[in-house]
């Protein structure tokens, strides 16, 4: 069996396919979507790679390297990442207006949408993103209470993309959100605020019982007043229907002696009077209501009373003439 054996021209023949293929891979650059490349061309930039192939001169271009923020570590790469990015900044102290130190929480939303200032404008992006949200963070919970600080996180969220969306664009950076995660006082703040909290709830509660028996209380003398005016109104509608009734009788009273002296005249005619007849019956009347007492029988009558005596003697002709 015979060994073949290379020939020199073989050798080299070899050596120059494979170094063109590698002159070809370093030629060719696929950059995926949503990034891009930074290409310096003896130290100087040079271009910005699309997504997509590109064609570089390998040894005289190369791709520039920039630091970025992977898994909470500052690593060097040459690609731009063009997405939305998220950094998560570690817990910072911070000092309120009434001197109340508080750990705050950050999260950043930020998007490259200039890679050459990205790369040239400043050194390290994520470092001098996360160092300007800190100072900006403490200027702007340096002006607000701690109650405030509590209550206000949309106001602090607005302030601080503002002033960071300003100082971050000479970078080619775009701060799309800002959002505090965690605002944590210290444990003895938390402690007062706690009891501060339950003061307020009894207030509250107090104030509420209070107001509550209050009402019911006017009610009550709502209620009593209305039905002491419903009582005053019932005896004043009585008081006038009994003197209505009264009035009525008597009204009715004097319409049947009217009518009674209308028929006794007459009967008797207008020679007599008709009251000397009403009083003479009366009189015998009454007369009869003595005499059917068990008391005695003498009865005493006023010197005036012999005129009607006479009335009722003339009132008695009158009787028998009928």
């Amino acid at each position: 069996m015979q060994t073949e054996i290379l020939t020199p021209f073989t050798i080299v023949l070899i050596v120059l396919v494979v170094l063109a293929i590698i002159f070809v891979k370093m030629t060719l650059v696929i950059i995926p979507q949503s990034e891009t490349k930074i290409i310096e061309r003896l130290g100087r930039y040079h271009a910005t790679l699309k997504p997509g192939i590109n064609i570089i001169i390998p040894f005289i271009d190369r791709a520039k390297n920039i630091v970025v923020l992977k898994h909470g570590r500052y690593l060097y790469s040459n690609s731009i990442d063009l997405r939305e990015q998220v950094y998560d900044f570690p817990k910072q102290n911070v000092i309120t207006k009434d001197n109340v130190q508080t750990e705050i929480n950050a999260l950043l939303y930020f998007q490259i949408m200039d890679p050459f200032k990205a790369t040239y404008e400043i050194d390290n992006l994520p470092n001098a993103i996360e160092k300007l949200t800190q100072t900006t963070l403490r200027n702007i919970i340096g002006e607000l209470e701690l109650d405030e600080t509590l209550t206000s996180r949309d106001t602090i969220n607005t302030k601080l993309r503002a002033v960071l969306d300003d100082a971050t664009d000479k970078w080619g950076v775009k701060v799309n959100r800002v959002e505090l995660q965690d605002i944590t006082p210290p444990t003895t703040v938390l402690n007062a605020m706690e009891k501060q909290m339950q003061a307020e709830r009894n207030k509250r509660a107090q104030i509420l019982t209070s107001e509550g028996e209050k009402a019911a209380e006017i009610l009550a003398s709502e209620g009593e007043k209305t039905a002491m005016i419903n009582r005053a109104e019932a005896q004043k509608q009585q008081q006038i229907l009994h003197a209505e009734g009264v009035a009525q009788d008597r009204i009715r009273k004097a319409e049947a002696e009217s009518k009674d002296i209308e028929l006794i005249t007459d009967a008797v005619g207008k020679s007599t009077n008709p009251a000397n007849y009403l009083l003479a019956q009366k009189y015998i009347q009454m007369l009869q209501e003595l005499a059917q007492g068990d008391k005695t029988k003498t009865v005493y009558l006023p010197y005036e009373a012999t005129n009607l005596m006479g009335s009722i003697g003339g009132i008695k002709d009158l009787f028998k003439a009928d």
